[in-house]
């Protein structure tokens, strides 16, 4: 009896929810975080990120380690302890600051294209930040992390 549940759960539960998930943002927990070749802390390094709350791409797991892949397309293996849930963003191209979520409000700033931002909230098309001295909203176009 026990054998026929556990077969009838793998052919009636969907694999997608049996499965871990991937395509998900995170971000660096640290200054310096090593990246890997490998899934392993054997691994050589590849190169190291020194740039906290750095926003990644989590695309592949295995066991405790993440293949995160960042903007310009650098991937390979963190450890998950390096990794928090996503709390930050970097704009694709200029950006304008306001003080509300309404391109009617009062702008506050210009930010230039790369720039990485403190995730704060988001809305459906707008997102509150943090960067430097500047607290305000942002449209959800041309940034990635989200």
């Amino acid at each position: 009896m026990q054998k026929i549940l556990i077969i009838l759960f793998f052919v009636l539960v969907p694999s997608s929810v049996i499965a871990d998930k991937v395509n998900y943002y995170v971000s660096l927990k640290y200054n310096k975080v090593h990246v890997r070749y490998g899934p392993s802390s054997n691994s050589p390094i590849k190169y190291i990120y020194k740039k906290k709350y750095l926003p990644l791409k989590v695309i592949d797991k295995k066991e405790h380690f993440r293949k995160i892949i960042d903007l310009k397309k650098n991937s390979g293996w963190i450890h998950k302890s390096q990794l928090i849930k996503s709390k930050s963003l970097i704009t694709i191209s200029e950006k304008i600051l306001y003080k509300k979520p309404t391109k009617y409000s009062e702008p506050i700033a210009k930010l230039e294209e790369g720039r990485l931002l403190i995730l704060k909230k988001c809305l459906i098309k707008w997102c509150k930040i943090e960067s430097d001295n500047y607290s305000g909203w942002i449209k959800t176009n041309n940034i990635w992390g989200i």
